[in-house]
């Protein structure tokens, strides 16, 4: 029993993005309103940002930035070691998912008050016999 507590103590921020996960995952699923579906999308994807941006933190690393003389190649013939610096990779992807999720979210707002003007609502069961109807 002590090991799961540990386990779950060690990883806490991991078990967090996972009852985020969760959170997004219940409201684009289980509600019917598309404002509330939208939030749920929204959370799902901070969750899934917050993820990659934590396994790309290495402890202890330094940032991949080499320092010495801008002639030859800059290290006067040191070791490189790559164990040492974060990979930078997992952050600037995730840069680029967070522009993206904030373009999806403005646009399925607008589609949202464009639905919202035409049929006066934005829950999917109304809007399915205000469809079927046409």
């Amino acid at each position: 029993m002590t090991e799961l507590v540990g386990l779950i103590v060690a990883k806490y921020n991991f078990w967090l993005y996972i009852i985020l996960m969760m959170i997004g995952l219940y409201a684009m699923i289980a509600k019917n309103n598309l404002m509330k579906k939208l939030v749920g999308m929204n959370i799902f994807q901070t969750a899934i940002i917050l993820f990659y941006v934590s396994i790309g933190y290495k402890h202890g690393a330094t940032l991949p930035i080499i320092q010495g003389d801008h002639g030859g190649h800059g290290t006067h013939g040191a070791v490189i070691h790559a164990a040492e610096y974060i990979n930078p990779l997992p952050h600037v992807l995730m840069l680029t998912a967070i522009v993206v999720s904030v373009a999806t979210f403005g646009v399925a707002m607008a589609l949202c008050v464009r639905v919202y003007r035409r049929y006066q609502t934005l829950e999917e069961d109304e809007l399915r016999i205000r469809l079927s109807e046409k």
